[in-house]
């Protein structure tokens, strides 16, 4: 038997592969079904089934894609009701794969399809359990999530998770493997650990959730405290992962569609397509077409994008950095941005030889900053969350985070200057890019963002752990 975490960093997801005397199964597979292809071939395995713990919200699963490819049959745990052929299994119903076993577990709460799935080993033996969204490190799934789908409240659902995680999951031995869906980052968690895996003795002993004395009421309303609203993309992934949606390749197929400056420049014009550019923020600073967004490959890209754009099925045209097109169609995709017209052949630098408008973002450094800034009289807009502002920030400066830049975007002034800043640059070059297309020219980002900003000596408020204010 083997079991290999596949952990995407970009998602905070973990799906799992595993094999057993020539069968294999995969758990909560991403988009993307190649490599899984590449490890059933290389390891000479027949892939029999993918589990999925429920249809997930944050990510578009390859359960589809990946049944075509290979046969496997897609399984559900109870009451789920996809719209396409899949096993619905009962509850502890077994599976065998190999010379192991797979037993389902019922666990509604994050969702009323939700369920864990408990690997038993060749001497029958409780070896480990994929927990989905149900149990993580550290945590417990969200539960507001599935409000849409039934007529429970948050905490009905709290009090369901409750149940499923004392009844089915806490009655397991100490020694039993923790694998969860997700980990720190994710969004469909508050508190969740940076570790991917655990056992159930240490969750018992760390997790504030599985507290031995804990009442359902004392769960029920930790659990719900404190909940962000869900980024807006969530509910059309749960959609795509419970009806269907277009192969990956086809989806490769477009986002690989090469289109000349004049082509491009077209497309944009007939489709109103969206112009995501995932260039460095740096280099975006320094030159961009005008109109564009950027989100930058290199950081939580696809939550981001997610979080930021509001539909789906919003037409999208890509400016990448060169080599980096199909990585960034892959990525746009396990987060169910399909509509892809294209990417503009060459990059940015095609554009600019091209001679056409450029638009630069007035970035200044940390120590320009220093000097041109009164604090009390200066207004000054920090867009990190608000644990990390309430942990230390510029004295006097505003909490308006990234995430809710469409509420506060209506109230800036646009004949009052203002500087910006997040951590590092990466989320406040993403404002940057949204508030010039919106017209506003009136502010200063602020290049490396709090970190070099603490560097200085500029005032600031006293530094408080942010572990101790979730």
């Amino acid at each position: 038997m083997q079991i290999e975490q596949i952990y995407t960093g970009c998602l905070a997801q973990g799906a799992y592969y595993i094999t057993s005397d020539g069968e294999a199964v995969i758990i909560d597979p991403l988009r993307e079904t190649q490599p899984y292809l590449d490890r059933i071939e290389r390891d000479g395995a027949k892939l029999k089934y993918i589990f999925e713990t429920h249809f997930h919200a944050d990510f578009v699963s390859g359960h589809l894609d990946l049944s075509k490819e290979t046969g496997a049959a897609i399984v559900y745990g109870p009451t789920a009701k996809p719209e396409f052929e899949a096993v619905i299994a009962a509850d502890n119903q077994l599976f065998e794969i190999g010379n192991i076993k797979i037993k389902v577990l019922h666990t509604p709460g994050h969702t009323l399809e939700s369920s864990t799935y408990l690997l038993i080993d060749e001497n029958g033996k409780d070896h480990a359990i994929f927990s989905g969204d149900t149990l993580f490190i550290g945590d417990v799934g969200r539960p507001d999530l599935a409000q849409k789908a039934t007529s429970m409240t948050q905490e009905q659902l709290a009090g369901l998770l409750f149940h499923s995680l004392r009844n089915k999951i806490m009655t397991l031995a100490d020694d039993v493997i923790v694998y969860p869906a997700h980990g720190a980052g994710s969004a469909c968690g508050k508190n969740m650990s940076k570790e991917t895996v655990s056992t159930i003795g240490n969750q018992k002993a760390s997790n504030y959730a599985l507290r031995a004395n804990m009442t359902e009421a004392e769960f029920i309303t930790e659990v719900t405290d404190g909940l962000l609203p869900p980024p807006a993309y969530f509910g059309m992934n749960v959609a795509m992962n419970k009806k269907g949606y277009d192969s990956f390749q086809e989806v490769l197929k477009h986002g690989m569609n090469a289109l000349s400056v004049t082509e491009f420049e077209s497309a944009a014009d007939e489709t109103g397509a969206l112009l995501l550019d995932t260039r460095k923020n740096s280099d975006f600073a320094k030159g961009f077409i005008p109109q564009s967004i950027n989100i930058g490959i290199d950081g939580d890209f696809a939550p981001w994008a997610g979080a930021l754009i509001a539909n789906v099925k919003q037409p999208i045209l890509l400016i990448t950095e060169l080599g980096r097109e199909e990585e960034t169609v892959t990525r746009l995709s396990r987060v169910g941005f399909d509509n892809l017209i294209g990417h503009l052949k060459g990059g940015f630098e095609s554009w600019k030889n091209s001679e056409k408008d450029v638009d630069t973002i007035k970035r200044i450094t940390a120590e320009e900053f220093q000097k041109q800034v009164k604090i009390g009289e200066s207004k000054i807009i920090d867009i990190r969350k608000e644990t990390e502002y309430r942990a230390e920030h510029v004295a006097e400066a505003y909490c308006k985070p990234l995430a809710s830049i469409n509420d506060w975007i209506k109230d800036i002034n646009p004949n009052e200057h203002f500087f910006m800043h997040c951590a590092g640059g990466y989320r406040s070059m993403i404002a940057s890019s949204i508030l010039y297309a919106r017209g506003f020219r009136n502010f200063s980002e602020i290049e490396g963002g709090f970190s070099a900003i603490s560097k200085t000596d500029i005032p600031r408020t006293d530094f408080v752990c942010q572990s101790k204010i979730q």
